[in-house]
């Protein structure tokens, strides 16, 4: 997109606490850490699978502190978080790691942490990244470790992406059963 989300912009400016501990996994160019960054979010940690992918978001927002900037595969992270943010990395995981991708989310997240984000609602997105879903299938898996808060269609959607996204808001669920 070359932006942060306006879905996720609009979320961004409503939470008040700048200290959140925040994670952007599988972050891409991440428009959306360099947001809040320069709008005062100072424990933003982006990480990402590729060198390529933090060393252009390093040139591109070169006064982002580096040890907040972690090359690894996600599934290996180990760390706490109040919230999570996520934009497109769910729709890049192969579908069988989905299951996999919840459990390891409601991991890093600290009680009562939230993940946040956009999720591609396209059953025909087949065969290679992105992956789609359904509405129906996506609240099926985070249900067993997350209480949906928000789960709708994004109204904010870019263009190409207009009524073919969720936007989501799940607290970690503490005791599961």
């Amino acid at each position: 997109m070359g932006a942060p989300s306006p879905a996720l912009v609009q979320y961004f400016n409503n939470l008040n606490d700048k200290q959140l501990r925040i994670l952007i996994p599988g972050a891409g160019n991440s428009y959306e850490a360099e947001y809040l960054f320069r709008n005062g979010f100072s424990n933003v940690t982006v990480l990402d699978f590729s060198e390529k992918a933090l060393e252009n978001f390093s040139n591109r927002c070169p006064d982002f502190p580096e040890q907040q900037l972690i090359q690894m595969d996600f599934f290996h992270h180990q760390g706490t978080y109040d919230f999570i943010v996520e934009q497109t990395f769910f729709c890049a995981l192969n579908p069988e790691l989905r299951k996999s991708y919840v459990e390891k989310m409601n991991e890093l997240l600290a009680v009562k942490g939230k993940l946040c984000g956009l999720l591609f609602d396209d059953e025909q997105l087949k065969g290679n990244p992105p992956f789609g879903g359904t509405k129906a299938e996506y609240q099926k898996l985070f249900s067993t470790h997350f209480q949906l808060t928000v789960f709708e269609t994004c109204n904010d959607s870019i263009g190409p992406r207009q009524n073919r996204e969720l936007f989501i808001e799940l607290e970690k669920i503490t005791s599961i059963h």
